[in-house]
């Protein structure tokens, strides 16, 4: 989606601001953790997967990568985007039940995944991810949605962790300045003045395990100059009675139930793809991988 756009739905009048989560009927987190949360934005080395299960996603990861940035094609390893609508594997992660706790604990019971979005940093990668709210880019009304972050390699400070600004979240619906597809950031947007938030954490993560993060956290990652891979992919689920703006009515169209789903029948509920063809997501690129 051009970058026009994105503005055109940011000027568009939203509901905006954080809404805290409740400690009512939890399923997975403690109301310590929905605290923390709230006041944080963010929940980091929560338990995801099993060794044995972090492998096999792995391994098919690996298989998924190659089969995209081999094509004789623009797409690379962030081009893998909403992939859920052509990969049974990955529309099975977005059921995973510890998931789907979280979701509903932060969330409510009634929810649905909209968005699945692979985050390969390669050895050497030069490209970062500017610090950005994920609700800057998203033409949803309310704000009220959480990214489950997997880790798939392990992830630390020397091959690219993601940084978080806590609090930031609280702040509201910050500027983002447009930035040059260049070669050198994924993601086409940076707050403003982005140089004054230095007091970040570090999502470092054992393969297997997840952070939360609420769509108005501040959040990025460096290019990657290390000799190891940095694998992560972002779940992303709201809460069913969050609605689009007008013109944004195609960002529905991914979208799968979790949870008690959406009763309204507002979000379409994808059905499980009978088999993995990654070769019809060949014309999907744009800002969100770098290309221009």
């Amino acid at each position: 989606m051009s970058g026009e756009n994105r503005f055109r739905f940011r000027e568009t009048q939203r509901d905006i601001g954080f809404q805290p989560s409740t400690t009512e009927n939890l399923a997975a987190l403690s109301p310590e953790q929905i605290e923390r949360f709230n006041e944080t934005g963010y929940l980091t080395t929560l338990p995801g997967l099993s060794s044995a299960d972090v492998g096999v996603l792995r391994q098919y990861i690996d298989w998924l990568i190659e089969e995209v940035v081999s094509a004789d094609d623009r797409r690379n390893s962030y081009s893998i985007n909403q992939y859920h609508q052509v990969s049974g594997h990955l529309w099975d992660l977005i059921h995973t039940p510890v998931f789907v706790d979280y979701v509903s604990d932060i969330l409510g019971p009634e929810s649905v995944c909209w968005s699945t979005h692979l985050f390969c940093k390669l050895p050497g990668d030069c490209m970062e991810v500017p610090l950005h709210q994920d609700a800057n880019y998203w033409p949803f009304t309310p704000t009220k949605s959480v990214t489950i972050w997997l880790a798939i390699d392990d992830v630390d400070e020397n091959n690219a962790a993601m940084r978080f600004v806590p609090r930031s979240h609280l702040e509201g619906d910050l500027a983002h300045a447009e930035l040059p597809l260049d070669g050198s950031v994924v993601l086409n947007r940076r707050v403003v003045e982005h140089e004054r938030y230095d007091d970040v954490a570090l999502n470092e993560l054992q393969a297997g395990e997840v952070s939360l993060h609420t769509d108005l956290l501040l959040h990025g990652s460096p290019a990657n100059l290390s000799s190891r891979r940095r694998c992560g992919i972002a779940l992303r689920y709201l809460a069913a009675q969050v609605k689009v703006v007008p013109g944004g009515e195609s960002w529905t169209r991914s979208a799968v139930h979790v949870g008690a789903g959406d009763p309204s029948g507002y979000w379409p509920n994808r059905s499980r793809p009978l088999k993995d063809e990654p070769h019809k997501m060949a014309g999907f690129v744009g800002g969100f991988d770098g290309n221009s």
